[in-house]
C-alpha cells in the first residue's frame, strides 16, 4: 500500500509540474505560423527609413505553437559566383553572399503588452474570423528570439530582444540598433 501511494504521489507531482510548465511553451495564437518579408529597412541616426536588402527583398518567418521560429531575409538583388561553384568564389562575392542575408533560429517568447483577451484566441480559431474586423486596437510587446544559428555567427547562442506590433495581417518588429545607429524594421504579412 505504501508503495502505490509513493507511485501515486509521484505521478501527480510530475503531472503538477507539466501542467505548471506549460504556459512557458505556450506562445500567442494570433502569432503562429508563417509570414511572408514584405519589407526590410532600416531606419538611419536622422530618422530617414531606407530599404535595407534593396527594394524588393525576399524572406520568411516561421513561428510554432510551441515556441520555435525560423527567420530567412534575402535581399533582392544577389551577385551570381561567376565560377558556379560555391566553393571558389571571389571575395567580392563572398562578401555580397554573407551581407545579402539574415537567417537565424532557435526558440522565442513574446511579452504582450496591450495583450487582445480570451475572447480573441477562441475567435481566432473560427473558419470565419477576420483579424481586421476583430482587432480594433494594436498589440504591442516584445520578441525575445533565443538564437540557436545563424547566418552571422555573432548571434549563435544568443538572447535579443526586439520590438513588434500587430495592425491587423501585418506584423512589423524592430531590432535593437546596429553599432552604425541604424534599427531595421522587418515588416511581415500573414501567409493565409
Amino acid at each position: 500500500m505504501k508503495k502505490q501511494f509513493s507511485i501515486l504521489q509521484k505521478g501527480l507531482f510530475f503531472f503538477a509540474l507539466a501542467f505548471a510548465a506549460m504556459p512557458l511553451f505556450a506562445q500567442p495564437k494570433w502569432l503562429v505560423g508563417s509570414w511572408r518579408l514584405i519589407a526590410a529597412n532600416k531606419v538611419l541616426p536622422d530618422g530617414s527609413e531606407v530599404a535595407d536588402y534593396g527594394t524588393d527583398p525576399r524572406g520568411i518567418a516561421i513561428f510554432t505553437a510551441d515556441g520555435h521560429y525560423v527567420i530567412e531575409i534575402f535581399r533582392s538583388e544577389h551577385i551570381q559566383f561567376a565560377s558556379g561553384d560555391r566553393a571558389k568564389g571571389t571575395p567580392d562575392e563572398y562578401k555580397d553572399a554573407v551581407l545579402s542575408t539574415s537567417c537565424h533560429f532557435g526558440t522565442y517568447t513574446v511579452n504582450e503588452t496591450n495583450a487582445p483577451s480570451e475572447e480573441y484566441d477562441d475567435a481566432y480559431l473560427c473558419s470565419d474570423f477576420s483579424f481586421e474586423a476583430y482587432l480594433l486596437d494594436r498589440i504591442k510587446g516584445t520578441i525575445t528570439f533565443h538564437t540557436e544559428r545563424s547566418s552571422y555567427p555573432n548571434w549563435d547562442g544568443t538572447t535579443r530582444t526586439s520590438s513588434f506590433i500587430l495592425k491587423g495581417n501585418e506584423l512589423i518588429w524592430r531590432v535593437p540598433p546596429r553599432a552604425d545607429g541604424s534599427t531595421p524594421v522587418s515588416v511581415f504579412t500573414r501567409i493565409p
